[in-house]
């Protein structure tokens, strides 16, 4: 589904990222693992056309969608979680989720307004709520939710659980989970081996910039301590 080959990215002087290869296949949860600073944001920054690559290509449903703007990325069928959540502070959660609705790729069980209540019950009771004014762990599940109201064939999630508190943390992997049992394509950046091991498919991790290990979730109960190297403090 999405292919990324030999991406090198910078900002100004600064090279960021080198050669970095991945690939997601349909219906697949890979992780993107590694410290701050290595290039994991800007990595998904170039998949979505918010930072030009320097050099390589990306690849989404076998069309070539490198240096192409980021609305025309997301028609395509991207949904992005950015990192920080990036909810409408002014809007209401329910204008959140309507604000970027679509089914341009003709789902034949689209994400509704009903679907994303049943997936996250606090937002129903929160939806006349403005939406600086819920948790953080409440955006992060509007931040989900209206992701998901694109209907996205592949959904990237930047920083899944980061500064949550244990039980919220632990609700956003359960939805997680569920879309992924429900056959939705799912790029995921966060850095709970024990969680990720046991929910994805495959892993890369990089460092300074380069993809310093990959492999499936068997690979990685063998490298535990070789991953654990590149990703802990």
């Amino acid at each position: 589904m999405l292919s990324v080959e030999r991406l090198e990215a910078a900002y100004g002087d600064s090279r960021v990222l080198f050669d970095v290869s991945l690939e997601i296949g349909r219906g697949e949860l890979v992780t993107l693992m590694g410290r701050n600073g290595m290039g994991k944001t800007t990595t998904v920054r170039c998949i979505m056309g918010l930072l030009p690559a320097r050099g390589g290509t990306v690849r989404f449903a076998g069309e070539t969608i490198s240096g192409r703007p980021p609305e025309t990325v997301a028609r395509l069928g991207i949904g992005l979680v950015p990192e920080g959540r990036q909810v409408f502070p002014t809007l209401t959660v329910r204008e959140n989720l309507v604000a970027t609705a679509a089914n341009r790729l003709g789902r034949a069980d689209p994400w509704t307004l009903e679907r994303v209540f049943e997936l996250f019950a606090r937002l129903r009771e929160r939806t006349r709520q403005v939406a600086s004014t819920l948790s953080g762990g409440e955006q992060q599940m509007l931040a989900i939710g209206r992701a998901l109201m694109t209907n996205p064939s592949l959904l990237i999630l930047d920083e899944a659980t980061e500064g949550l508190a244990p039980v919220v943390r632990a609700e956003i992997w359960r939805c997680i989970e569920r879309l992924r049992d429900e056959g939705q394509s799912i790029l995921l950046i966060d850095k709970n081996l024990a969680v990720l091991e046991r929910m994805a498919d495959r892993h890369y991790v990089l460092e300074k910039g380069r993809v310093a290990w990959s492999g499936a979730s068997a690979d990685l109960r063998r490298d535990r301590e070789t991953v654990q190297a590149h990703v802990g403090v």
